[in-house]
């Protein structure tokens, strides 16, 4: 029996100690981009540092404590920053004006699509955003709603009940990586501008490049109203968002929400870690309610964000796109 807890705790130290040292890693993520990714995984850090803690403090283990503080610590100091970040203004239910926003990665691999658009239309949303959307998705949606899109030829959609009123697409200087599609809206209170992007792991120098062309892109639209939505394949804890949270001039309304996986090896998964797929929006408006759909086929849960038009001073004016952005009509 002691030479099996021996085991079991040199086994455990060793898993801790690479926790923490991985944690220690991310933190530097920063500074080297590779190592972001690590970052992703700091909860799971912090909580193998605390099963370290308590098998130290019931098996009276010593080395595996010093691992499972350093893991501790390091996750901890990787997550701090999301739990005290602003949210910005909010909103009761039943706010005036309140609009409904749905972003989702349907999973081009998705072999329920029904599934999708059943709850999809059930919702009434005013905003729906779906990446890696096939077109017989598209088409069986529209059929459904009879909703309008922008970006129909592609994998990135927006749909809406109205139609866009311009595209005016911001320009763009090769090379050029980043799969995004915006447009403008109308709507009692103004307008607004919807942007919605998808961009890839943070392993490469090209996705590095696409978060800054989303910096880009969002800096030469009017921001005051905007609706950002997309799977940034980016989790909270990591350098590349909390950059994103700082440059986009816009703020972000879900916190620490995981939506992936959502399924493993084909079957629901009900317990996500990875909060990658994210709303946010400009200072004209305030938070209702943040909250994630059910499974629906897909790899990602949905992520739900209710927002109400904002009562306050006007802020930032509203601006064109530089001379030479692509304006293309609606029904793009």
């Amino acid at each position: 029996m002691r030479r099996f807890v021996d085991g079991l705790n040199v086994a455990l130290t060793v898993v801790v100690l690479a926790a923490a040292l991985a944690a220690l890693l991310a933190l530097t993520g920063g500074r080297v981009t590779r190592l972001d990714v690590l970052a992703h995984f700091a909860p799971l850090y912090a909580g193998l540092g605390a099963l370290g803690g308590l098998w130290a403090l019931a098996a009276g283990r010593g080395p595996v404590a010093g691992a499972a503080i350093l893991a501790i610590v390091a996750g901890g100091l990787l997550m701090a920053p999301e739990f005290q970040r602003d949210t910005g203004p909010t909103a009761p239910p039943g706010a005036p004006g309140a609009i409904k926003v749905i972003q989702i990665n349907a999973l081009r691999s998705n072999a329920d699509i029904e599934r999708v658009v059943d709850w999809v239309t059930a919702q009434h949303a005013d905003v729906v955003t779906i990446n890696e959307a096939r077109h017989d998705l598209r088409d069986l949606l529209i059929k459904r709603t009879g909703w309008q899109t922008a970006g129909a030829h592609g994998n990135l959609i927006i749909f809406t009940p109205q139609p866009y009123t311009r595209m005016n697409r911001p320009r763009r200087k090769p090379p050029w990586t980043l799969s995004f599609v915006n447009a403008s809206y109308a709507s009692p209170d103004g307008p607004m501008e919807l942007v919605t992007a998808h961009l890839g792991w943070r392993i490469s120098d090209a996705a590095e490049a696409q978060a800054r062309d989303l910096v880009t892109v969002v800096s030469r639209l009017p921001r005051e109203r905007m609706i950002l939505t997309g799977d940034l394949n980016a989790t909270p804890w990591s350098a590349e968002l909390r950059g994103l949270d700082d440059e986009l001039g816009l703020i972000r309304r879900d916190r620490a929400l995981p939506t992936w996986p959502a399924q493993v090896f084909g079957r629901p998964w009900p317990w996500p870690f990875l909060p990658i797929d994210h709303v946010y929006a400009g200072p004209g408006w305030a938070t209702v309610k943040v909250e994630r759909g059910p499974w629906l086929g897909s790899d990602h849960y949905p992520l739900v964000v209710t927002l109400a038009p904002r009562e306050g001073p006007p802020g930032e004016p509203e601006r064109r796109a530089p001379s030479g952005g692509e304006v293309l009509p609606p029904g793009s």
